[in-house]
């Protein structure tokens, strides 16, 4: 997920939405203890109108030193193409993973396998964007506070509270998943319009 951010916070309130971008510069982080390190890799992006954006993914029930690669390498490449959020079909990997973070010095990265929301409440307009969709940001209403469901790298189960853009932002990367994408939520013309620009190759004026 892309952030829309017009300062150095991670987000700027405003009376009707909530407006974000995330600008994070790359450097080496730790996220798994506890076994030797890979190599990490920048992965190439789908854009939209890709048609594997469109296809639900395949649950994970291999865990094995592949699936920390993986992760890694999709921490690493959302936190080079500047968002806060990205999922394994966004890099053409049809499996139900997904990455956060949202703070601006990588201190709280997230890897959510098997990701189920159990739990939403308190509907709210967010701007988001999305990096599959470079460029273009749209209004979402969505739930401003949420539980999520899901596994880590181990496989091991676990329950996450979240609330405003991080919730927006795991709810965003949940619906890639299935195939669901944030443009999904504006009106027809509007996707109609932004699907002319993307299959153009234009970004937004």
């Amino acid at each position: 997920m892309e952030f829309n951010r017009a300062s150095a916070t991670m987000m700027s309130l405003h009376s009707e939405a909530h407006h974000t971008h995330c600008w994070i510069q790359s450097h080496s982080y730790n996220l798994f203890s506890g076994f030797v390190f890979l190599a990490v890799a920048l992965l190439p992006i789908l854009l939209y109108p890709h048609p594997n954006l469109r296809k639900r993914c395949q649950e994970v029930t291999d865990f094995s030193k592949d699936l920390k690669k993986l992760s890694e390498d999709l921490l690493e490449t959302m936190y080079a193409s500047n968002g806060i959020g990205l999922s394994a079909p966004q890099v053409n990997v049809p499996r139900r993973i997904i990455t956060v973070d949202i703070t601006p010095n990588r201190s709280d990265p997230k890897v959510l396998i098997n990701p189920t929301i159990t739990r939403s409440d308190n509907l709210t307009l967010y701007e988001e964007g999305c990096l599959s969709f470079p460029g273009f940001y749209e209004k979402v209403k969505r739930p401003h506070q949420i539980e999520v469901q899901a596994q880590d790298v181990n496989g091991d189960k676990f329950t996450l509270q979240a609330e405003g853009v991080k919730a927006v932002c795991i709810q965003h990367e949940c619906d890639h998943l299935d195939g669901k994408l944030f443009v999904d939520y504006v009106s027809k013309l509007r996707a109609s319009r932004i699907h002319k620009k993307m299959v153009r190759g234009n970004k937004p004026k």
